[in-house]
């Protein structure tokens, strides 16, 4: 035994025949800074049992038989306690550990992923993704054209955590090294649909709504790769239906073809694209319907896009007690004239 441990032991054992003796309160400070270093020299608790049990002993041999085995009893207790001890410390460790490296990757995820919205005269854009956990499993993107065009992806990964973000990552990759000319929402949707065919595991696939807005012709153009319906809003009649459109989630079959739809939009007119974290929200053990969704954006239409998905979203945060299910992604376009 280590001749400080062989210290602290001895010096236990007066401590402890002193509050035998007088039940004096400073016994018990002793034994506080005792119990400081045995922490320090790693002494486990069955140990302290032990050494308590060999200084009564000492101090009293007379001890009934059952008194011992009772103290036998509280060792091997011990032991097993601090076995579980360890283990959960172990446990606790690790935790840390993977939470430190999934906050890393929630940060390289929003740097890889970041985008920013762009400046379009005449169109007014709102956009907000909240992940329910660290990582996002949804993504969305905006492509500036040159010839004035706007590209906008809004997009979820069935499976999430760290390999969704890694895949939104190589997804993102591959349409900014798409030349102008194939930017076509069926041609990219065709293209990403053979990248995520070839490289993402068979368990995963990505759903993804892709348009592209024409300022020039006051026309969108879109196609969807199984992702969640969007709506169009018709100022004129005050009236929103679903913007139609169908075709297979990326990475089901690698000869997949999507079919592109137009719809021209007018003054006031808008467009809403979202995820199924928006129209999945829950009132209680209750789904939403859709419905609630429009009206609630309906309340909030007379505001800027950007205040207008903000307010819809602290909505829905409230109406689920802050305590978002899946990742929330609302993204809103109102032409201005």
């Amino acid at each position: 035994m280590d001749e400080v441990v062989k210290l602290d032991a001895a010096t236990y054992k007066d401590l402890l025949k002193h509050y035998i003796q007088t039940q004096d309160e400073q016994s018990l400070y002793g034994v506080e800074q005792v119990s400081k270093s045995f922490i320090k020299n790693h002494i486990l608790p069955e140990e302290i049992v032990n050494l308590h049990i060999q200084a009564l002993s000492e101090l009293y041999p007379g001890l009934s038989e059952e008194f011992q085995h009772s103290m036998d009893f509280l060792l091997e207790a011990m032991i097993s306690y601090g076995l579980a001890h360890q283990e959960i410390q172990m446990l606790r460790e690790q935790q840390l550990a993977l939470k430190s490296e999934i906050s890393v990757a929630a940060s390289m995820q929003e740097t890889l992923l970041g985008t920013s919205k762009p400046d379009v005269e005449g169109l007014d854009i709102g956009v907000v993704s909240v992940p329910a956990h660290q990582m996002n499993g949804d993504y969305h993107h905006f492509v500036k054209g040159e010839d004035g065009s706007i590209g906008i992806a809004i997009a979820d990964v069935i499976g999430k955590g760290i390999p969704a973000a890694l895949c939104m990552s190589m997804i993102k990759y591959s349409m900014d090294s798409y030349p102008e000319e194939s930017m076509t929402p069926e041609a990219i949707l065709k293209n990403l649909n053979r990248v995520v065919e070839r490289n993402v595991d068979p368990s995963m696939f990505i759903t993804m709504f892709y348009a592209q807005y024409l300022p020039e012709l006051s026309k969108l153009r879109y196609a969807s790769a199984g992702h969640e319906p969007g709506f169009y809003y018709n100022a004129e009649t005050d009236k929103f239906q679903e913007i139609e459109a169908r075709g297979l989630v990326l990475g089901v079959s690698a000869d997949a073809g999507y079919q592109q739809y137009e719809q021209d939009i007018k003054k006031g007119d808008m467009v809403i694209l979202l995820t199924d974290g928006v129209t999945e929200c829950r009132d209680g053990d209750r789904f939403i319907e859709m419905d609630e969704v429009l009206d609630v954006i309906r309340t909030y239409s007379h505001l800027p896009a950007q205040e207008m998905v903000t307010q819809v979203y602290k909505h829905f945060e409230r109406l689920q007690d802050f305590q978002l299910r899946d990742d929330f992604t609302l993204l809103i376009l109102r032409k201005e004239v």
